[in-house]
């Protein structure tokens, strides 16, 4: 079942690169107590990822942290080596690069996409979602191909 406005964040880990090497980082350190602009990409380096969504939230970062947020997270069933290099590269400095490697936070909120016909397996569908202290608050998930309803401008819009 996909998860719902007012539903509160399934308990899982996630990794995250740090110097020392991929860490896990709970949904709790994450979620708790803050107000987080959640949006997830089918795949680190893929084109409509890499030139359109996650450098919306680049640019935007100041903009959506001056609405009164306090964390923007990026998430992708990849690895956490491959999303911090990913962030690397886009600059992403601002944003949490989160890795659901084998798609336990995906799973369990219901938006699994099937890419295999694309050779990539199962990953996330392309999403946002706006969470205040661990409860979604908004869930915006895309049309096949589109980055519309989840983009940076669309979640400014909404804070």
């Amino acid at each position: 079942m996909t998860i719902q406005v007012g539903d509160k964040v399934p308990a899982v880990n996630f990794k995250l690169m740090s110097e020392a090497g991929p860490k896990d980082i709970s949904t709790d350190e994450i979620f708790a107590g803050k107000k987080v602009v959640f949006f997830a990409v089918p795949g680190a380096f893929t084109p409509g990822c890499s030139l359109t969504h996650l450098p919306g939230f680049v640019v935007n970062a100041d903009a959506i942290k001056a609405k009164g947020v306090d964390t923007i997270a990026c998430m992708s069933v990849n690895d956490a080596f491959v999303m911090g290099a990913w962030g690397d590269a886009q600059n992403a400095e601002a944003i949490l690069m989160l890795a659901d490697g084998n798609g336990e936070f995906t799973a369990a909120i219901g938006l699994e996409l099937d890419a295999s016909g694309f050779g990539m397996g199962s990953r996330a569908k392309r999403f946002g979602m706006i969470v205040d202290d661990g409860k979604v608050t908004h869930l915006a998930i895309e049309a096949p191909g589109e980055i519309k309803v989840s983009s940076a401008d669309a979640m400014l819009e909404l804070l």
